[in-house]
């Protein structure tokens, strides 16, 4: 590959020619946001630096943990593609920088780190995008330490990711910021062998897993257990607003704000599971779920005439007929879209989304009916007895975790005809927006269990290996792996990898992915990965499905 393309970012399963995107993003990153994005995260390795010398000397980090966290998060895929945006976060990351050697050199710690990444600085925006150039992934020579740096950094991105919304709800763990801080930094270690990645790789995979359980704490004991939950997919004949990405905390808000004001809240994409939360049902306003995947929302958002508002990644570029309806607030961002306003004491202020709702004609309604959700892991073990049963007379035979990304793939509808052809006595355990490949499928039910089983978000995956390890031991088996479960999950983004290395990290074996692996695997990490976890594509729904009962 020529060092001289434009950009060169293969994050996302879309990545161009199953390689990467060298002249303009899929997702339509341009060249120089994604250039930036890498001197981003390149700065806040050597950021990280100085912030581990803080917290040996017991320095106060968490703005910095923060901040580092943050950053992450805005360089996933469909996140942030706002050039000015990264140009701020790299001057802040720089005064970061300086104010942790100051607090350093009051304690009378090291500050002689001396990696470029730690000492470069610029005030010069083309210079900036200059070094930019410099920094990225082709920097590496060797083709398997950059595979396995790539897998690192990116489910560091996941875990940033998930670590963001736990703090929103006030729910932290210094030790993940500090792993995830230790993880960036040894990817510029080039004393670091294969074997010493690939076991950085599984230890990123452990996080994954603590990160997941924390991020379901600081949910459940927020808002409850989601509860199994009928969603209107119809409309209201009242203004409204959509509220799209995963933030619950900007959920919890609008919902308070936009209460007796006449307007409606209706889900997009990832928010739908928001509707299973005991905490969220008192709004009567909150009526429903308007669309499908992240992809689709450029013909949905057309269609839902009110204001949207994007509360983390999955934007895509919007169009000019409704681009001036769209918000956004954290990590998301895009050049010409108002943000939302954040208020001294943290909340934010969603006023002027509300009053251009009430100048807004209702939604068109684009579907009709209900789907059901809500089968996170404390529901599904309160039917444990119910589950146990149906497996043990034969009634179920068999899982299929079908969870992760959709995506624009025509390829994609492979998982919709999958979840056809499976046989009747099988059950489909899912989170993530995957499930709009078949949520809206009549599949029917075994012994009254639907044999779609919705557990949330992308981060409730978490949920799907609980009830796994569950089920192991009231089976009372040695090896999850036993258990009559099939994992063939799509992914997409940089989410998927976390959760990807947390099953790992679990023990699960023989997952597939699809629609295509990760570009950012070479053929000897690649080869890795099928010897010692199983990890396979997929072919076609025929072949796959005869594969997976025959295991």
């Amino acid at each position: 590959m020529n060092k001289q393309v434009q950009m060169f970012c293969h994050q996302c399963q879309e990545a161009a020619k199953c390689i990467g995107c060298t002249t303009r993003g899929v997702c339509g990153k341009t060249s120089d946001v994604s250039n930036l994005q890498d001197l981003l995260i390149y700065l806040l390795k050597g950021l990280s630096m100085y912030n581990l010398e803080a917290k040996k000397l017991g320095i106060n980090t968490n703005k910095v943990d923060k901040f580092i966290t943050e950053g992450l998060f805005a360089t996933i895929t469909n996140a942030n593609f706002d050039k000015e945006y990264f140009v701020e976060k790299i001057k802040e990351t720089f005064t970061l920088r300086n104010e942790a050697k100051e607090q350093i050199i009051k304690e009378g710690g090291n500050v002689n780190i001396t990696h470029d990444s730690a000492t470069y600085f610029s005030d010069s925006v083309e210079e900036l995008e200059e070094k930019a150039k410099t920094v990225g992934f082709l920097s590496i020579e060797n083709e398997d330490v950059r595979s396995l740096r790539s897998l690192i950094i990116f489910g560091v991105k996941g875990l940033a990711a998930y670590t963001d919304h736990a703090f929103r709800l006030g729910y932290e763990d210094d030790e993940i910021y500090k792993f995830m801080q230790e993880a960036m930094v040894a990817t510029l270690n080039d004393d670091l062998t294969v074997d010493d990645l690939v076991a950085l790789t599984m230890k990123t995979g452990e996080f994954g897993v603590k990160v997941m359980a924390l991020l379901d704490k600081a949910n459940t004991s927020t808002y409850g257990h989601p509860e199994i939950t009928k969603v209107n997919i119809g409309v209201r004949n009242n203004p409204a607003i959509l509220i799209s990405g995963h933030d619950l905390k900007d959920m919890e808000e609008l919902l308070k704000q936009t209460e007796g004001t006449g307007i409606d809240v209706y889900t997009h994409s990832e928010m739908l599971p928001a509707h299973y939360y005991p905490a969220f049902k008192k709004y009567s306003h909150f009526v429903g779920n308007y669309g499908n995947a992240w992809w689709k929302q450029d013909k949905e958002f057309e269609k839902f005439n009110g204001p949207i508002v994007m509360t983390t990644n999955c934007l895509i570029p919007p169009k000019d007929v409704y681009k001036d309806r769209v918000y956004t607030t954290g990590a998301v961002g895009f050049e010409g879209l108002k943000r939302i306003p954040v208020k001294e004491d943290g909340t934010k202020d969603f006023s002027m989304v509300i009053e251009h709702a009430k100048k807004c004609a209702p939604p068109v309604e684009i579907e009709k009916g209900e789907i059901v959700g809500g089968f996170a892991h404390n529901t599904v073990l309160s039917l444990a007895d119910k589950v146990v049963e149906a497996i043990k007379t034969g009634a179920i035979k068999r899982f299929f975790v079908m969870a992760g990304c959709d995506g624009r793939m025509k390829s994609r509808d492979y998982y919709t005809e999958f979840a056809k052809a499976l046989p009747k006595d099988t059950v489909i355990l899912t989170a993530g927006c995957a499930k709009y490949r078949y949520n809206k499928l009549d599949l029917g039910d075994i012994n009254g269990i639907p044999r779609v089983l919705d557990a949330g978000q992308c981060n409730d995956s978490y949920s799907l290996a609980v009830i796994a390890l569950k089920l192991k031991e009231v089976f009372e088996l040695n090896d999850i792996n036993e258990l009559p479960i099939s994992y063939n999950i799509a992914w997409y983004e940089q989410k998927a990898v976390i959760v990807l290395l947390a099953l790992l990290y679990l023990g699960v074996k023989n997952i597939h992915l699809g629609p295509t692996l990760p570009a950012f695997l070479s053929e000897n990490v690649a080869k890795v990965l099928v010897e010692n976890f199983g990890i396979g594509g997929i072919t076609n729904v025929e072949d796959d499905l005869k594969m997976f009962l025959e295991a």
